[in-house]
């Protein structure tokens, strides 16, 4: 079975629990300091404090679905984003090749004049023989200078012969290597779209979860995101990094920090790289290259091309690779914390650097 298929299947499932347990009378959200004072045969096992911690079970399970959803969209978002970027690139280089097959053919137009020309010339000297031209020849050094002359034509005709050929052969490189670039451009615009396919998916999975819940719900299930994220920083925190990490911000970190803070508010938007929304790596990119070191445009290639640096040596500036497929990047901003775009339905804004599981550290300026 695709993965495809099993994910919609597992969210299916969620959504079944979460409506058969959510729907069924007296196990929705009876207060604890509200019972009910006329219980009944059939629910008299199942006590208010028994109802909530059922519930909470459920919206746990429709949680760690939404987090489940929302990966495999920021991986396609990745997959989308490298897509685009490397069209760019091959956009530039198709221009590239054809301004030069433009010079080359204009090189080589001029070049077939001047053979044009010197072979005009070789005609109108007759192409008499060297014995022949000193026999009717009058002045014997009159000769000899037209000889060295002939010679001087033929070794510029020899290499204006050579030029030509190399231009030829330069043209048909050229032109192979366009032919080649628009084939990986084509590949990468399908790639491009099926990954804006997987996205879409992905998100439209996890808002029609998050649609089935009643306001009080998602209220709820929104705690129980902050309640993980605080445990699990707290949890970084109670291990004693912070007091090893004593690095500070150099200049380029400090205008990067700035940048990326002042963006705090924006809404997450996949494939966005500013100015008015942003993905997790379109900030990060846009912040290093608002502070004049451009770096990759992906989280994974960030991970793949930037200097790892230990945790405990981190400082303002450097970026934080979250999840083993380096799906998610932050940058630390010191204190143990972090700015990021989170995910959609997010703006950017500031968490706990050990909120998420750390694959490593990259930096992206120099010492």
């Amino acid at each position: 079975m695709g993965s495809g298929k099993r994910t919609l299947i597992t969210a299916a499932i969620a959504l079944a629990c979460t409506v058969t347990v959510l729907g069924t009378p007296g196990a929705a959200y009876a207060s604890p300091e509200r019972p009910d004072p006329r219980p009944t045969p059939s629910d008299s096992s199942a006590t208010a404090p028994a109802s909530v911690s059922a519930s909470d079970e459920v919206l746990e399970t429709v949680r760690a679905k939404l987090d489940e959803l929302y990966h495999d969209a920021a991986v396609a978002t990745d997959a989308y984003n490298a897509a685009e970027e490397k069209a760019e690139k091959q956009s530039a280089q198709i221009v590239r090749l054809a301004r030069e097959i433009v010079k080359g053919q204009e090189r080589l137009a001029e070049l077939k004049d001047r053979a044009g020309a010197a072979a005009r010339a070789q005609y109108r000297g007759g192409g008499l023989p060297p014995g022949m031209r000193l026999w009717l020849s009058r002045d014997p050094q009159e000769f000899l200078d037209d000889a060295g002359t002939v010679r001087q034509g033929e070794h510029a005709t020899t290499g204006l012969i050579a030029e030509l050929t190399r231009t030829q052969e330069d043209l048909k490189q050229y032109a192979s290597d366009a032919a080649d670039e628009w084939k990986r451009l084509d590949a990468n615009r399908k790639a491009k779209a099926e990954a804006k396919k997987e996205i879409e998916k992905q998100i439209a999975a996890a808002e029609e979860l998050q649609s089935r819940l009643k306001e009080q719900e998602r209220e709820r299930l929104q705690k129980l995101e902050e309640q993980a994220a605080h445990q699990a920083q707290t949890a970084w925190l109670d291990s004693g990094i912070l007091k090893e990490i004593r690095g500070r911000a150099s200049e380029e970190g400090r205008k990067a920090v700035r940048f990326a803070t002042d963006q705090i508010g924006k809404p997450y938007v996949w494939g966005a790289e500013g100015p008015k929304s942003y993905d997790c790596s379109g900030l990060t990119s846009q912040a290093w290259a608002a502070a004049g070191a451009p770096i990759p445009r992906t989280s994974q290639e960030q991970w793949k091309q930037l200097k790892h640096v230990d945790i405990k040596d981190m400082r303002p500036g450097d970026l934080i690779i979250y999840f083993s497929d380096a799906s998610h990047v932050a940058m630390y901003i010191g204190d143990g914390a972090i700015v990021h775009a989170p995910r959609p339905g997010r703006t950017v804004t500031i968490a706990g650097a050990g909120s998420m599981p750390i694959l490593g550290v990259v930096r992206p300026d120099a010492d």
